[in-house]
């Protein structure tokens, strides 16, 4: 039995020179391809572009028409197009004439006028009488005739004009570079130049390379830097965004303009499609080079088409921001064209764009890219690549599988790490665990809270008052009460991971647990990924760090937030489980010790965690310290000179040597006088000052009781004694007990202490010429630590003295130390 639409196919192609043949697909493949060449057709790209074009808006096309039956009949014939396709589009063609033309006649009286408006008469070619031939087989009722052919167009085609099952359906967002015909794409007949093209322009060589840049893409892509570009323009006075223009490294460059463009005249910020819609083309070119299997392309393009479904209502308003992107990337503002550049696939009837945008995925597509997605970013690396990328953002370049880095990577990753951290390779993935600090987290806790309750301390100390600029972080916490401090320290700890990581010094398995860890306990402390963004956001807002090599403090807010506000931020695709039996990349102090080992002041920076055994490199610093400042040798020594300073101190010497002076000012001045006039020698010298201190009441010598100096010493001792392994764990804890002891039997509070601590560091200082300036750097620091500005001087003011009644309100979160009889939980 005779297919009516392949017979009235073939009798079309008569029009196209061809002989008749029943079956009009009958040409040899080589054949086939050859002709498809010589129509410059060279690949299934272009082909799927004609047949687009064949359906413009409007008028019936009839050269595009006739042309895309010749087209069809030659792919089928080279394996191009499956046969049951083929047909689906010659009855979409053949429907598209007969819904425009009413008769054969005017058929081939539309096709005549259109082949001599463009200039197609080429002599004698035979298609004047091809028509002809045709009108006469209408006339006589032979072959198709019109009636036969209205009424076979009216039947529904037996296949979809696109790939149209599910999983396939994300293929059409690929329309915005070249229409995808056969979803099963190879690299002949749908990528013939991609190779070259990843080379040339991505610097992509093979599989891993192309994962990175469907990551980044889906994560990050060019969107991020305008972005944050474009919010902060947003932010800007017209000077200020002049200014922006002008100060840009290298010059205005034409992208600049075309964002400071947008921005002046109103334009929405909004050009993600540019990377979703790459990332779908991109997944079918790694398809179509057996790079990705069906599953992995199929799994990036439905998650682009969940990212764009998320963000866009519709198909213009992809195309619309895929322009903005376009005319960013290439610097040229490219709005005004973007009925020009779109019409075709916004309105060709044939469009694979027809479709509905939001009706595109089914769910089990939806949460098959998304089960895919968070498989690639399965491993804890992940966690340290995303916290780690706010503050280097090319590190989402990573994601996916592991790769080696660059020796220049390595090179500044080592830098880094000795340069700035002080850790060396010889201290081994445990040398991390000092970096862990859960009591700086929990200082920023209390803090917060008090700052919301209004019960932080006052601000007038009797060593002076808190710099503006402290005051004002410390302030700023109040909005953060809702928030644990947890992630202000674990990025930070995160970036140190990604460091050793890249440095390749470091065992690679234990940075791995360390990851695990990481995860575990930033899973533990925020319920999802809204609230950990929130929460770093909310701290990073109120304590900003300046960068390396900068002093002015630079807010990471806006780019934390964009990770929380922007559907493929790699943050959204990680892991989000904590996991039984989690536990922290390192200890966490209790309470009780963590206020003992406050007791050391300014003498030290704040001890945020506990006191590690070190390296070899820093045994040598601070065994050289001991040795020069205290002249102890060994672990008996340093022992027995804790006891000394717990026992008697240096305030012993005070209450023998110059106490009593107190009570006698003619015989004090007399002695003064009587040193005075003779040569001193360097004890004697030291002995005048000290008595010049007594006689003027230096810093309170003779008012406050400076059993503190001797407790700091001790607590900074026993932290380096601990450091060198010269003291055990239980040595170093009896150690900081008989200190919290000591400080609660002298004082009733940090106030208290701090002016015995300031009395005994000036009364007992060596005259140099740096003791002035020594005074006044010791003197503002104990401001800032008794007032808590700014927040991170040291931890006085979240902590209760050792003996005290408690007097914090306690945080409204989990993340507190254990020992907390304040805990709500």
């Amino acid at each position: 039995m005779v297919d009516p639409l392949s017979a009235w196919w073939a009798q079309q192609l008569v029009l196209c020179d061809w002989a008749f043949t029943p079956d009009p697909t009958a040409v040899e493949p080589d054949l086939a391809a050859q002709r498809l060449a010589e129509m410059e057709v060279a690949d299934r790209n272009e082909l799927g572009w004609r047949l687009v074009e064949a359906f413009s808006p409007g008028a019936v096309n009839p050269v595009g028409h006739l042309e895309s039956l010749e087209l069809l009949a030659l792919a089928v014939a080279a394996g191009w197009l499956p046969d049951d396709q083929a047909r689906a589009w010659v009855a979409r063609i053949a429907g598209d004439i007969c819904g425009h033309c009413n008769s054969l006649e005017d058929w081939l009286a539309a096709l005549r006028q259109a082949r001599s408006a463009l200039g197609w008469e080429r002599g004698e070619d035979g298609f004047l009488e091809a028509c002809e031939a045709l009108a006469v087989l209408e006339r006589e009722d032979a072959g198709i005739t019109w009636e036969v052919l209205a009424e076979t167009v009216r039947r529904p085609p037996k296949a979809p004009l696109w790939p149209s099952a599910p999983r396939a359906q994300a293929w059409r967002l690929r329309a915005a570079f070249a229409p995808v015909l056969v979803d099963e794409a190879n690299e002949a007949l749908d990528a013939p130049k991609a190779q070259a093209f990843l080379a040339d322009e991505w610097q992509i060589r093979d599989r891993d390379g192309l994962v990175h840049l469907l990551l980044w893409l889906a994560g990050q892509g060019d969107r991020y830097a305008w972005d944050l570009e474009g919010i902060r323009l947003l932010e800007a006075t017209g000077e200020a965004r002049e200014a922006w223009l002008a100060g840009q490294k290298g010059g205005a460059t034409a992208s600049n303009k075309v964002l400071l463009g947008f921005v002046e005249r109103g334009e929405p910020l909004e050009w993600a499609a540019w990377d979703w819609l790459r990332l779908v083309d991109l997944a079918y070119t790694g398809l179509a080079l057996g790079w990705l299997d069906q599953a992995e392309a199929e799994a990036f393009a439905h998650h682009a088409l969940d990212l764009i479904t998320r963000r866009y209502s519709d198909w213009v308003a992809v195309a619309t921001a895929y322009q903005r992107g376009r005319s960013l990337f290439e610097g040229r503002d490219g709005m005004a064209d973007l009925h020009r550049d779109w019409a075709l696939l916004l309105q060709s009837p044939a469009s694979p764009w027809r479709e509905p945008l939001n009706g595109l995925q089914d769910e089990a597509s939806r949460e098959g890219s998304r089960l895919a997605m968070r498989g690639w970013r399965a491993a804890p690396r992940h966690w340290v690549l995303a916290l780690a990328s706010v503050r280097e953002p090319e590190l989402l370049l990573r994601q996916g599988p592991a790769a080696s880095v660059s020796e220049q990577v390595r090179k500044e990753a080592r830098h880094y790490l000795q340069d700035v951290l002080g850790l060396y390779p010889d201290d081994g993935v445990a040398g991390l665990a000092r970096y862990w600090l859960p009591a700086q987290a929990h200082h920023l806790n209390q803090l917060a809270a008090d700052a919301d309750h209004g019960a932080l301390p006052g601000l007038v100390t009797p060593l002076g008052r808190p710099d503006g600029e402290g005051l004002a972080q410390r302030d700023a916490l109040r909005g953060c009460s809702r928030f644990s401090a947890t992630v202000h320290m674990a990025e930070k700890y995160a970036f140190y991971l990604q460091m050793a990581g890249d440095s390749e010094e470091f065992e690679a398995d234990g940075l791995s647990r360390l990851a695990e860890s990481l995860r575990g306990v930033l899973c533990h402390f925020y319920p999802d990924v809204r609230r950990l963004l929130n929460a770093w956001a909310c701290w990073e807002a109120a304590l900003p760090e300046p960068p390396l090599e900068q002093t002015t403090p630079v807010s990471l807010a806006h780019e934390i937030r964009w990770h929380r506000d922007d559907p493929g931020s790699p943050f959204h695709w990680l892991d989000w489980q904590a996991g039984a039996g989690w536990q922290e990349p390192g200890p966490r102090l209790s309470l009780p010790r963590f206020t003992a080992l406050a007791l050391v002041g300014p003498l030290n920076g704040g001890a945020w965690s506990e006191p590690l055994p070190e390296s070899d490199r820093e045994v040598a610093a601070i065994r050289e310290w001991m040795e020069g400042h205290y002249g102890l040798q060994d672990a008996e020594g340093l022992r027995e000179f804790l006891d000394f300073l717990m026992s008697v101190g240096d305030r012993q010497e005070y209450q023998i040597n110059y106490a009593p002076y107190t009570l006698n000012a003619a015989r004090l001045e007399s002695e003064i006088a009587t040193l005075e006039s003779d040569d001193c020698s360097e004890e004697e010298r030291n002995h005048l000052l000290r008595l010049k201190r007594v006689r003027d009441n230096d810093a309170g010598c003779n008012a406050f009781d400076m059993a503190a100096w001797d407790i700091a010493q001790a607590v900074d001792l026993a932290i380096a004694g601990r450091q060198l392994a010269w003291l055990n764990e239980a040595q170093f804890t009896r150690a900081l007990d008989r200190a919290s002891a000591l400080a609660a039997t002298h004082y009733s509070s940090w106030q208290a202490y701090a002016r015995g601590l300031y009395a005994g560091f000036s009364f007992f200082m060596g005259e140099t010429e740096e003791r002035k300036a020594f005074l006044s750097s010791f003197r503002e620091a104990l401001v800032s630590w008794l007032t808590g500005a700014p927040p991170l001087a040291g931890p006085w003011a979240s902590l209760d003295f050792p003996g005290a009644r408690p007097r914090h309100w306690a945080p409204v979160h989990i993340d507190t130390l254990p020992g907390d009889a304040r805990t709500l939980h």
